[in-house]
């Protein structure tokens, strides 16, 4: 069970998945290959982790019974990134279900029809090959899965947006939504100065001990 409230979760999806990437230590980002099936798709929810053997779906489809509505299914395929393993039923099935959204690092197909749906799709790319039922592999459903660099746990806040996915660890969510809104609320100050003529370099700091000209042919440092 999450352990972060729905007016945190809130508050986490209206600061965006990079934000809250930054906010966390830069830590949880997924592999930039998963993007949304629809530019305008946004998901944000508790996970509920999907292990499914290369090349069958069979398991997401158990997955959509036993996830609660707003969970999202993050599903990792074993290697097998040559394939469609969701399309327009199962779509179906998770709103029905009532599901908040699917990541996966494989893909999907019938995307047509799921960029016109009312459920975030997230996927690692579009692919037509069909999967099978792997009644005999051994596959896992609520177990931690990993993405790239990333572990991903059972409630782990899922954000996804058009610049990509963050997990963050459950136990971590409030923490990291405060520090996000400090993130937003300087960035905010920062534009409004950069409109009135300010510098970057002065309100980073970065001006402090860096060359003041360009020598030519000389290569160019951060500090003197």
């Amino acid at each position: 069970m999450p352990v972060y409230s729905e007016q945190i979760l809130q508050r986490a999806r209206r600061l965006g998945a990079a934000t809250l990437h930054e906010a966390a230590g830069r830590i949880g980002a997924l592999p930039s290959g998963i993007k949304p099936v629809e530019k305008a798709m946004v998901l944000c929810g508790p996970a509920f982790t999907v292990h499914c053997p290369a090349l069958s779906n069979l398991q997401i489809h158990h997955a959509l019974y036993h996830a609660r509505p707003g969970d999202i299914l993050v599903v990792h395929v074993s290697g097998g990134t040559e394939a469609g393993y969701w399309g327009d039923i199962l779509n179906e099935a998770a709103l029905a279900r009532g599901l908040g959204g699917l990541v996966i690092d494989g893909g999907v197909r019938d995307t047509a029809g799921l960029s016109k749906m009312d459920f975030p799709v997230f996927s690692n790319g579009v692919c037509i090959r069909g999967t099978g039922k792997d009644y005999e592999a051994v596959a896992w459903l609520n177990e931690g899965v990993r993405m790239g660099e990333v572990v991903i746990r059972a409630g782990d806040l899922i954000m996804g947006d058009r610049d990509g996915v963050v997990a963050i660890p459950a136990e971590r969510v409030e923490d990291v939504v405060i520090a996000g809104e400090a993130r937003e609320a300087d960035e905010t100050r920062k534009i409004q100065l950069i409109r009135q003529g300010a510098r970057t370099i002065d309100l980073y700091g970065f001006v402090n001990g860096a060359p003041a000209a360009i020598t030519p042919g000389a290569p160019f440092r951060g500090r003197g």
